[in-house]
């Protein structure tokens, strides 16, 4: 069968004017829409349009991560925890056998000592100087030595915190006097171990790191995009991993073009994700980019192509009507077009070849 087209209005779409033939609505009924095999759906108001895939990485934030370190040299005398162990705020995790630790006690105990003493002594040259004794020349120099013993014990005491030990340590240290050469780490806060850098029976130095501890909730994302995309994306935009059903935001945007592909960095964060990323992973992210209202998706099979332009084939009651189009967008199995079009609309998505060649009047 075969239809004569008519010229219909000019249809203007997406800020700019769209000159097309838009036919009237043509005969189709429910039978014969049924035995052509057409499949109907409505539109889905579409407020943003996903972007290609970019490649990116997982991170972790940087204030999620601490690196943990012997604050003193010595033989590894036990691990406790290993990779993937998740930990508490103050789990022990090594102890250490450190001569060096023993050593920074022994002067401690020695400071206290010696400061003790010349308490005394200034205690009773400021009795002395009182009653006429002694001059002053004989106190001062006697403060003198009691504020240099102060500062001694003080810096072996700023030694052992900076060793691990706390204000409990050094109190049963000083009213004991009893050695230890064993110094123990704990975790500073709570997470998961990522990296376990020593073994038992190792000798380490100050500073040498141990275990690598990481908060991992949220994580990040590092994305390399295209300096063309920039222009749409913001602090905000949506970030969608399309493989592991997950969401999150850009956080912040690079300011420097990398040299290899002359993409810019995004950085995305990405809550409650830490049961389905590791970091180092690598991804590919979608962007979600918003739209005005006036945008639709549709599947991507609604589409036709006839004279150089893009239409859709609209339900018109036992008719259809096809509709000029402009694509913004592809996604993976849809598309976002802007259309005027309406919730209650119903577009063919199946059976779209045979209804175009009874449009053509093939």
């Amino acid at each position: 069968m075969k239809y004569t087209l008519f010229p219909l209005l000019l249809a203007a779409l997406l800020g700019g004017q769209i000159a097309a033939a838009a036919p009237p609505s043509l005969p189709l009924t429910k039978t014969q829409a049924q035995a052509l095999g057409v499949e109907w759906a409505s539109p889905l108001a579409a407020d943003h349009f996903l972007s290609g895939r970019y490649p990116g990485v997982v991170a972790i934030p940087t204030a999620q991560l601490r690196v943990i370190t012997a604050r003193q040299s010595g033989v590894i005398e036990h691990l406790t925890v290993a990779e993937g162990q998740h930990v508490s705020s103050g789990t022990l995790l090594a102890e250490l056998r450190s001569p060096e630790l023993l050593d920074t006690q022994r002067q401690y105990l020695d400071a206290l000592n010696r400061l003790e003493l010349a308490q005394q002594a200034l205690t009773r040259d400021q009795t002395l100087f009182r009653e006429g004794l002694i001059p002053q020349r004989r106190l001062l120099e006697t403060q003198s030595r009691q504020r240099e013993l102060s500062n001694q014990r003080d810096q072996f005491r700023q030694q052992l915190f900076l060793a691990g030990l706390g204000e409990d340590d050094l109190r049963q240290l000083a009213r004991t006097r009893r050695l230890s050469g064993t110094l123990s780490v704990h975790a500073p806060i709570a997470g998961t171990i990522i990296k376990q850098l020593v073994e038992t029976g190792q000798s380490v130095d100050t500073a040498e790191p141990l275990y690598r501890l990481a908060q991992l909730n949220p994580l990040w994302l590092e994305i390399h995009v295209p300096l063309t995309q920039l222009d749409t994306v913001t602090v905000g935009t949506s970030v969608l991993l399309p493989a592991q059903g997950l969401q999150g935001q850009v956080i912040a945007i690079g300011s420097m073009v990398h040299d290899k592909d002359q993409g810019i960095l995004l950085r995305a964060q990405i809550p409650d994700a830490s049961e389905r990323l590791r970091p180092g992973q690598f991804l590919e992210i979608q962007l979600a980019q918003p739209l005005q209202p006036g945008h639709w998706r549709l599947p991507a099979t609604a589409l036709v192509r006839h004279g150089g332009e893009t239409w859709i084939l609209v339900d018109a009651d036992n008719a259809f009507l096809p509709q000029p189009v402009q694509v913004v967008a592809k996604e993976d199995q849809t598309v976002v077009v802007r259309a005027p079009l309406e919730p209650s609309n119903r577009v063919a998505i199946r059976g779209v070849a045979a209804m175009k060649a009874i449009w053509l009047g093939e």
